[in-house]
């Protein structure tokens, strides 16, 4: 079984308990790649641009004209905006940008990242694919996943404000379509077109939610929470591939020769692209090519990981030949059906009773789109294209609409519900991370190029023959390898992490950290209730009561605000520890 990703943040249960009085400190600091969103020193940007581009001067001034009032009169936006006042906000500062979002992804480091995302979307799809085909009994499978995943993907990274966020299928979306057989089923409903009206109702209800600004209500989310939910999607990656390692020593059709080599293809694999990774942090060889071999250290972890596999079935035969991925032959539904559903199937009391269902459906697919967005626009990464100084909602409000769209979309044709994926995601904007000498991030490639390439591959898998044949090749202990890579990967910068780490460290000689002025009792406290959270999720999420996964997110932030003000983490050491 693949990934089970349950993963989302709140909004409307925080309206009533955070402090309106929050709000964020960031301090980002200049990208070397792009001076574009500078709206304090226009004429300065506007020379700079001029120079990377001659004829884009015109447009670029503009922008910062744009950008600096932009800034003037929405510093601090309230929960809800006028009618589209967002979304024409998030693309009048990023359109002037559009061209350079293809130019400036022409270059070495975007092709090792789709390479290496490539194998990072197309996996998750194929597993996601077939465990909706076992719950919705082959009415939605693993062709119209990953035939959603080209398509959405590719659309989202031509048309969306944030280009960097990569969407897919998660966990809390795969429980509710079970939820939805089921109710469908008792109450002797057609699936499908009762999944359509439910997907449309959504659609409008996220559309009012974009044109309004409701995006906002992320303003209420900090560093608390953000901890909590990256470590959770790193916990569920890394947890879900030891799992599938371990169900080869144990499933009766497998043999412990099959075992033993999925655990050494997947561990090369891992080794090697955990390896190659971290070469640009050495001394050996030359700057250039620790750099070209880092970005394509998990690229060609993959390699090794098929090679090992291929060798062992030459060698020792069909004991030691491992399953692969498992691809449709062609391009079909996985039942037969149509491609569009027949809506008007469904009796008009179940269409309208749709609505219900809907409500639910559009928590999810609003927080886990928005909290991943967050995290994407969060200060560390250095972007600065179509971005306020200081803000971390910019765009969201436009690529909610986007969302909305593609939920409609994928609602009438029957497809799987897509919104951002966290750790993809994340990965994706890591591998366009740009590092100084001494290993310390200095920038970020800003661009639509690796978007579009990395979906266009997965279309090219699902139209073409030969494409199809060569990934049936890959056996799936490598992308249990590639998972680990990915989970292991998002943790190295998460301060719920660096301090759980701390707690087995002799703080004596362990090097001082920023929250080291917070008295240690506190600094373990605190991380011992991140913790507890996290140990809370994971159990809701495994229990039969895993699609109200959302009501345990939805308490951080009010347990964040009450734990300062009860006291029981005073505001000075708060401000430390909970600092963005």
């Amino acid at each position: 079984m693949y990934l089970h990703k349950f993963h989302y943040t709140t909004a409307a249960v925080l309206l009533n308990t955070a402090s309106p009085a929050f709000s964020f400190s960031f301090s980002p600091s200049p990208s070397l790649n792009h001076q574009l969103a500078r709206p304090r020193a226009v004429a300065k940007q506007t020379s700079t641009c001029s120079q990377r581009n001659g004829s884009f001067k015109k447009s670029s001034s503009l922008f910062m004209s744009d950008t600096a009032a932009i800034e003037a009169d929405d510093k601090d936006p309230p929960l809800f905006e006028g009618l589209l006042k967002g979304i024409t906000r998030d693309y009048k500062m990023r359109l002037p940008l559009y061209k350079s979002d293809f130019t400036d992804g022409l270059n070495t480091q975007c092709l090792a990242a789709i390479c290496f995302l490539f194998f990072a979307c197309l996996s998750p799809a194929i597993g996601f694919g077939s465990l909706f085909g076992a719950v919705t009994n082959g009415a939605i499978g693993t062709m119209e996943m990953v035939s959603s995943t080209a398509m959405c993907g590719f659309i989202y990274a031509l048309t969306s404000a944030q280009p960097l966020t990569i969407i897919g299928s998660t966990g809390p979306v795969l429980a509710f379509v079970a939820t939805l057989v089921q109710l469908a089923d008792k109450m002797g409903l057609p699936f499908l077109p009762l999944y359509a009206w439910t997907g449309i109702w959504t659609s409008a209800i996220l559309f009012l939610s974009s044109i309004t600004s409701a995006s906002n209500l992320v303003k209420y989310l900090t560093r608390f929470t953000d901890e909590i939910f990256s470590t959770l999607i790193s916990f569920i990656f890394v947890v879900e591939a030891v799992q599938n390692i371990g169900r080869s020593f144990t499933n009766p059709a497998s043999t412990f020769t099959k075992g033993l080599m999925t655990l050494i293809v997947a561990v090369s694999t891992y080794v090697t692209a955990n390896t190659l990774r971290g070469l640009r942090n050495t001394v050996y060889f030359t700057q250039g090519v620790r750099k070209n071999i880092s970005n394509f250290g998990p690229t060609i972890g993959v390699l090794a990981g098929v090679l090992i596999a291929n060798w062992a079935k030459v060698s020792q035969g069909a004991a030691a030949t491992l399953p692969s991925l498992a691809i449709p032959p062609t391009f079909a539904t996985t039942s037969g059906r149509p491609w569009l559903i027949p809506i008007m199937d469904l009796p008009v009391w179940a269409r309208w009773g749709a609505f219900l269902p809907a409500l639910m459906a559009t928590v999810l697919l609003f927080l886990d789109q928005n909290i991943t967005v967050r995290l994407v626009n969060n200060p560390q990464y250095k972007m600065e294209k179509g971005r306020r100084k200081n803000n971390m909602l910019d765009g969201m409000h436009a690529d909610l609409l986007v969302i909305s769209i593609l939920t409609f979309i994928t609602s009438i044709i029957g497809l799987p519900w897509l919104v951002a994926a966290t750790v993809r995601s994340i990965s994706h904007v890591r591998a366009l991370s740009i590092f100084d000498s001494a290993g310390k991030l200095k920038s970020t490639i800003e661009q639509r190029i690796t978007g579009l390439s990395i979906h266009s591959l997965i279309g090219a898998c699902v139209l073409f023959d030969k494409p199809r044949a060569i990934l049936t090749q890959i056996p799936k202990s490598v992308l249990m390898g590639l998972f680990l890579f990915l989970g292991t990967s998002a943790l190295p910068g998460n301060e719920m992490w660096e301090r759980m780490k701390e707690l087995f460290k002799d703080s004596k000689i362990a090097p001082k950290e920023r929250w080291s002025k917070v008295p240690t009792k506190v600094t373990m406290l605190f991380t011992a209730i991140q913790m507890g959270c996290l140990g809370a999720m994971v159990y809701v999420k495994e229990s039969p009561i895993g699609v109200l996964f959302p009501v345990v997110i939805a308490m951080l932030a009010p347990l964040r605000f009450w734990l300062e003000k009860s006291g029981v983490v005073k505001k000075e050491y708060m401000d430390i520890l909970d600092e963005e």
